[in-house]
């Protein structure tokens, strides 16, 4: 069996269920409850969607006693019998389970960690990798090799985690068990031994034996203890001890049962799982629809026009009114929802109504509307409160477009938004980054030919423009209830497009859909700024600036303006000036002064033009910029990262735009240590070490590219004593400056002519230079022809996770364009792949800040590179754990390398 196995402790998801859903009060129509069979199911989708391809076996416990209650009557005695609630719906589950096509364990006499151990031990003994689902301690002692158990958090536990989290190695975890007992199961274990005593026991005397033996060594009451329960100690590790020889069918790792269709649909139907039963039709008319469609998404689709109609839009003003829906926002399964404010700010904005979309019916609840004469709405406070439950709900699925900043503006009054299950603005974004813009006006138009009310229709444009609380709710009613049905139109549609192409899907649900709480986090947690620093630098460039202008005046023989384009295009082309020749020309004709063409000419004015301008930007952009972007509130500067602009993948920032901040001058890199860490703590910077180098050697597969990465070798060197016959020891700098250029330069499709230039040598000496890399590296040379041709024949290219890249110019007459495409088709695996192994970094890290509660601040995202605020005094130790949580984001045929850099400020610790 190729596939993962993924083996799910059905009675430990069936409790949490139970548990978490309860205050919600699902029912079907006729008042069945519905709550554990939701969550389950739930819980399974999840797993189907996280792990593309994996085998699901769902384990439960039996009814009535087992072999530890011959052993020990009293095991478990403590439980309080299950809720009637509960149990009625157990056998609809097991019915839904086994309906969709699951392998479904039950046996009597033992419990549903026994036939996961023994299940475990022969997939491990076939070398199948398996993953635990459950959050039950007791399997820890299973995890090890290609085992691992996920808790019900979705944390990963491999070995390492398991002796972080326990204090013990896994082949530990049955003597610590049985030592400390478990008052849940009644088992007994040693009187007074919690923990902490168990995990230093064994930790000196190895398992429980050992601490036997070595028994009279322990002294106090607690040695006393120990040596009075032996027998329960020993009856202790019985009872946790699993077993591995459960009778099962032969066959169930090589055979599947097969989703029962037409019994899903009735089981769907008789329940109220009305959002499954939806997705099931679409998956039924996409298996149909498939086998004529093109892989390629197709553009706009003139026929899915939306009928409003169809829908209504109501305006929430009463109590009576907004309590029913509230009603029906509780019992829905999803909903569609957006918020209405007075600002883009998300840091500022408030909310001034609530948008709504159940199945069809929208509703706006206007809160804030304070233009004269505007009718009595309900109190904001009251909506919030009310709402509260609903919003935070990890059940109830919330479906918007851009929920990111929804979800800031929640948190602004400490609401925190879960459940998010769609977002349209990222759902098509992972079909196809360059089918249109993102935005919910383009998108409307794209996909479902529909021109939607612009905020300008009802609020204005320019100075005149008014705030959404000072629109009328006359006007601002039906914009907002389109947002919503808007919403679900393209919800819908991009859904069922999606769904053809599985690594898309898996995409966006395990890595796009998830990043949002963690944009929001850092995003939140903004960045310090030493103002003073800020501030002194400035004074040091202004008098730079001011020199560099004196000097200026001295070579041009006149006073001139150095920020304006026509009287530089005066002084440096004109007969009166300096006559130079023009190196390039505006669309005008006239001769173009930017810093492209001013740096092909020679001449000392233009190199003091180009200086002054690097200062003019760096002091405006940046010095006199950031700290009136500082926000008042929270004292930190705070960016917006944007997951749906760049065609690759890559996130972007703006507002500032901390990707932007520059590191190449001195000047520049000066601008990042006012960047600094609140008392008692200290900046760490992480950053991947040639990642786009290693990607190519992972896809390409070349052997000699392979090898060098492998050994650990510095691959500039490598390339240089390769493409120059050099033995490497032998290798010079400029030798290796050069091999750097062709390696970065190549995966970019740089040419013969660009590398002449970067490098400084003749055309002829550059294409020598690249022919001995090919020569070196044929597997780079193989992908790359490789991939011109796929990205041809097919129309994009694709990231190692499966994300991508649409190619529309790859076919181009226009022979410009077609070379560009041709050399975003090679470099796009490269940096799309980049993208998605930090994103899944950020998404580990940030896992493991939450469940660990460590004094880390993750607050900045730049290209490769992660930036962090930490515990001074801890600084060793969660370097390591970021340094190796990134290296194992995704395992790929080189090592991927992490440098990390510690300092007071974020230039420091580069």
């Amino acid at each position: 069996m190729a596939h993962p196995l993924i083996l799910v402790d059905g009675s430990a998801f069936l409790f949490r269920s139970y548990f978490s859903t309860i205050s919600q009060n699902l029912t079907n129509d006729s008042g069945f409850p519905t709550g554990a069979m939701f969550g389950v199911v739930n819980a399974i989708k999840h797993l189907q969607r996280k792990y593309q391809g994996a085998k699901l076996i769902m384990v439960f416990d039996a009814k009535g006693s087992n072999f530890r209650h011959q052993m020990f009557p009293d095991y478990k005695a403590n439980r309080s019998p299950a809720h009637d609630d509960l149990i009625i719906q157990i056998e609809p589950l097991y019915k839904i389970i086994r309906a969709m096509g699951f392998h479904f364990l039950c046996v009597e006499g033992v419990e549903a960690d026994d036939v996961i151990a023994t299940l475990s031990r022969f997939a491990a003994q076939s070398d199948i990798e398996t993953i635990i689902a459950s959050g039950d301690k007791d399997l820890f002692q299973l995890v090890g090799g290609n085992i691992k158990q996920l808790d019900m958090k979705g944390k990963l536990y491999s070995e390492a985690d398991v002796k972080e989290k326990m204090g013990v190695n896994p082949n530990q975890i049955l003597d610590l068990l049985a030592l400390t007992g478990d008052s849940a199961d009644n088992i007994p274990g040693v009187p007074s031994v919690g923990p902490k005593t168990a995990s230093k026991w064994l930790e000196q005397y190895s398992n429980i034996e050992g601490v036997k033996a070595n028994a009279e060594k322990i002294g106090g009451k607690v040695g006393e203890k120990l040596r009075e329960s032996f027998d329960l100690l020993d009856l202790s590790y019985q009872l946790v001890q699993l077993k591995f020889d459960v009778q099962l069918p032969f066959d169930i790792l090589e055979e599947e049962p097969g989703e029962n269709t037409e019994e899903l649909i009735a089981l769907y139907k008789e329940f109220g799982f009305s959002m499954w039963l939806k997705q099931l039709d679409e998956k039924n008319e996409t298996v149909q629809i498939n086998s004529q469609e093109k892989e390629i998404p197709e553009s706009p689709n003139t026929d899915a026009k939306i009928s409003m109609d169809d829908y209504t839009k109501s305006l929430v003003l009463t109590e009576d009114e907004f309590t029913l829906l509230l009603s029906k926002l509780s019992s829905s399964k999803s909903f569609v929802f957006d918020l209405e404010t007075n600002s883009l700010d998300y840091m500022e904005a408030e909310i001034v109504g609530f948008v709504f979309l159940i199945e069809k019916s929208s509703y706006y609840v206007p809160v804030a509307h304070d233009y004269l004469d505007a009718p009595v709405q309900l109190p904001r406070y009251m909506v919030l409160n009310s709402l509260k439950s609903i919003l935070e709900s990890e059940v109830i699925g919330k479906i918007g477009q851009n929920l990111k900043y929804d979800a800031h503006v929640l948190a602004n009054v400490d609401i925190e938004l879960n459940g998010i299950v769609d977002d349209t603005m990222l759902k098509s974004y992972c079909l196809d980054s360059v089918a249109s813009r993102h935005n919910m006006d383009d998108l409307a138009l794209h996909y479902l030919d529909h021109t939607t009310i612009h905020y300008s229709d009802v609020a204005g444009s320019g100075k005149k423009q008014l705030t959404f609380n000072q629109v009328s709710i006359d006007e601002a009613m039906p914009y907002a209830c389109e947002d919503v049905i808007v919403t679900n139109e393209l919800n819908n549609l991009l859904e069922l497009k999606l769904q053809s192409f599985p690594k898309l899907v898996a995409l966006y649900k395990s890595i796009e859909i998830p990043l949002i709480k963690v944009m929001l986090r850092l995003e939140r947690n903004g960045a310090l700024l030493d103002e003073t620093s800020l501030f002194n630098q400035q004074v040091e460039i202004k008098a730079e600036m001011a020199s560099i202008q004196s000097k200026a005046f001295e070579v041009a023989g006149d006073e001139f303006n150095l920020e304006s384009p026509k009287q530089i295009q005066q002084i440096l082309f004109s007969e009166e000036g300096f006559g130079l020749e023009p190196k390039k020309k505006t669309a005008k004709g006239q001769p173009s002064t930017n810093e492209e063409a001013l740096k092909l000419l020679d001449h000392p004015l233009v190199d003091l033009i180009l200086s002054y301008r690097t200062l003019t930007k760096l002091n405006s952009t940046y010095l006199e910029a950031l700290p009136k972007q500082i926000n008042r509130r929270t004292g930190r500067l705070h960016t917006s990262y944007h997951q749906a602009v760049t065609a690759t993948g890559r996130l972007s920032s703006s507002k500032p735009n901390f990707q932007n901040i520059p590191i190449r001058t001195e000047q520049g890199a000066q601008i990042r240590s006012a960047f600094i860490a609140n008392k008692g703590s200290i900046i760490l910077a992480a950053d991947y070490s040639q990642i786009e180098l290693r990607i190519m050697a992972h896809i390409s597969e070349d052997k000699n590219l392979l090898t060098a990465f492998n050994n650990n070798e510095d691959v500039h060197r490598s390339t240089a004593s390769q493409v120059f016959d050099t033995e490497i020891s032998k290798v010079t700098k400029d030798q290796r400056r050069k091999a750097k250029a062709i390696n970065f330069g190549l995966i970019y499709g740089m040419s013969a002519f660009g590398l002449a230039k970067q490098i400084d040598v003749s055309r002829t000496e550059a294409k020598q230079y690249i022919d001995g890399y090919f020569e070196n590296y044929p597997g780079v040379l193989q992908f790359m022809n490789e991939t011109k041709e796929k990205a041809k024949s097919q129309g994009y290219v694709e990231t190692v996770l499966g994300r991508r890249l649409y190619l529309p110019q790859i076919n181009s007459k226009n022979k410009m364009l077609q070379q560009h495409a041709l050399r975003t088709a090679i470099n796009a695996p490269m940096q799309g792949s980049s993208a998605d192994i930090i994103k899944k970094a950020m998404l580990n890290i940030q896992d493991w800040i939450d469940s660990e509660g460590h004094e880390i601040k993750m607050f900045m995202q730049v290209h490769d590179e992660l930036v962090f605020e930490i515990n001074s005094e801890k600084a060793d130790e969660y370097a390591n754990k970021i340094k190796l949580m990134m290296s194992n984001a995704l395992k790929l045929h080189i090592p991927l390398e992490v440098d990390i850099g510690i300092g007071s400020n974020w230039q420091e610790a580069h």
